[in-house]
């Protein structure tokens, strides 16, 4: 039986451990839903010996990998590390993929980051905006929190989380070549689209359409806005022949409406 040890079960790595045992495969981790305390070396090192993969979904911290800082020894076994497609910094609301530079954003850890996955031999998976059930435009409504905001040629690319889960497995289960993969979906669009869509769907008025400054953004809401890109999908609809479930925001939102689907 394949056994996957993932560093850090969050929201995005909790739906692949989910998707994992649905295809009968054993699964451990780490994080407050996971089974191995992330600074229990003995039990790291032994689910490490177990695992014939390993992913890590864990973000820098204080400029470094935690898990590389710690665990930077990893064994013999298929590798995945969760990135950001953050790392291709600004591109003026242009395509990017896997060939674009990357580094020049304001996510140079995450960068760092990535590269050194990347020289490990390991599948790196750079994700855009994630959302989903309990994650989704519906909650940032509900809780007074959406903005649409005056940017009309601003754009940006997201991923369902069940595509991500997905695009995962099918990675390991094919023995997918390593290197980097963006898990995008179909349709780049802006956040106004987005938020115009899901108040449609609640049958609820839209927020004010403002300037970022009258919207009185946090920092990193305003990092957010800085950075314009519509994130390309074509190396893993060829490399891992995979579809996006979600190929737009509009199915994905609807999908966030209704009863989970089973892994």
């Amino acid at each position: 039986m394949p056994h996957l040890f993932i560093f850090g079960l969050g929201y995005s790595a909790s739906r692949i451990a989910a998707l994992a045992r649905g295809h009968g495969w054993a699964v451990s981790a780490t994080g407050s839903a996971g089974d191995v305390a992330f600074d229990d070396a003995a039990a790291v090192g032994a689910a490490l010996a177990r695992a014939s993969h390993v992913l890590s979904s864990v973000p820098p911290a204080d400029g470094k990998d935690p898990v590389l800082a710690r665990y930077g020894d990893l064994p013999r076994a298929w590798l995945g590390y969760l990135s950001s497609t953050g790392v291709y910094g600004d591109a003026g609301g242009a395509w990017v993929d896997e060939a674009s530079p990357t580094g020049t954003g304001r996510r140079s850890a995450r960068a760092l980051a990535d590269e050194n996955w990347l020289a490990r031999g390991a599948h790196v998976f750079r994700l855009p905006g994630i959302y989903g059930p309990g994650r989704s435009a519906f909650e940032r409504i509900a809780a007074g929190k959406a903005h649409r905001i005056a940017l009309p040629e601003q754009v940006f690319s997201r991923v369902h989380v069940e595509d991500i889960a997905s695009a995962v497995i099918t990675a390991m289960e094919r023995n997918a070549p390593p290197g980097a993969y963006n898990l995008a979906d179909d349709l780049p669009a802006s956040q106004n689209a987005v938020i115009d869509h899901a108040c449609a769907l609640m049958g609820v008025d839209p927020p004010p359409l403002q300037t970022l400054e009258e919207a009185n953004l946090s920092p990193m809401a305003l990092g957010f806005y800085a950075e314009n890109r519509r994130v390309a999908n074509g190396k893993a609809r060829r490399v891992l022949g995979w579809r996006p479930r979600y190929p737009t925001y509009r199915e994905g939102l609807l999908s966030c409406l209704l009863p989970p689907a089973a892994p």
